[in-house]
């Protein structure tokens, strides 16, 4: 029996548990997929100490960028991005790191883009952000982030973004965590009111389907996507990677 699981941070609800699990169970495959729940990425060493038989990993927030050191090996993508979200266990035990957000992100939003979707806004500077990043420059269009305090890479914050800024970037990105159940009631704070039908909003959080940040959106007639379809098929491709 081969093991598969997930590193995080309270991730209960974690969708790749019930996708890999059911995903075994349909394939009639005996593998087992186990969420490695931890407080610290210094417990990292001892689970892949500890677990026979282990042969891939998923990554999810907040490790994304802190479990880099611990790797033996970058795929080109991933040192690319800056952020590990998928490892691949060698035969030989070595550790190697991927990135399949940029792709699930990338083939998720694509049906909804429009011609005159050309800018966009990464709320957050996360590992997740990363990926987005990467995957907008390779559909051709130019992102800044947002972030709480400015920096070399955040050329916004949220206390200086303004209507204008909003109007500009037809593309809104929330990578933030807020919003997630049970804090449902929590969102970016944004200059919502210059939010239109032109816009697209997409947030990478599912649980629960519709976020304040795309109820909000919806209201103002803007086109709206969840996180749903990016994890399906980030999940996808790390089975193909483990594989």
């Amino acid at each position: 029996m081969s093991n598969f699981g997930l590193i995080g941070k309270n991730i209960d609800y974690s969708f790749s548990k019930s996708h890999f699990t059911e995903k075994f169970k349909n394939e009639g495959l005996t593998h087992r997929y186990a969420n490695f729940d931890i407080q610290t990425i210094e417990e990292f060493a001892n689970i892949i100490k500890s677990t026979k038989n282990l042969k891939g990993l998923n990554v999810t927030i907040p490790y994304k960028e802190a479990v880099i050191p611990y790797l033996n090996k970058l795929d080109k993508r991933a040192k690319k991005i800056g952020a590990v979200n998928t490892i691949k266990v060698s035969k030989k035990g070595k550790l190697i790191g991927y990135n399949t957000d940029y792709y699930g992100f990338k083939k998720s939003i694509e049906p909804y883009l429009k011609s005159h979707h050309k800018k966009a806004l990464i709320l957050g500077t996360g590992g997740a952000s990363k990926a987005i990043a990467f995957a907008l420059k390779q559909l051709g269009k130019d992102y800044h982030f947002v972030s709480r305090t400015a920096s070399d890479t955040s050329k916004y914050t949220y206390e200086t973004l303004s209507e204008d800024i909003i109007l500009e970037h037809q593309i809104i990105i929330n990578c933030t965590p807020l919003g997630t159940f049970p804090n449902i009631n929590a969102c970016p704070d944004i200059p919502y009111d210059a939010i239109t039908k032109e816009h697209l909003l997409y947030d990478l959080i599912y649980n629960p389907e519709e976020t304040k940040f795309l109820s909000i959106g919806q209201l103002k007639g803007a086109i709206i996507c969840n996180g749903h379809d990016m994890l399906e098929l980030q999940a996808e491709k790390a089975w193909e990677i483990w594989n």
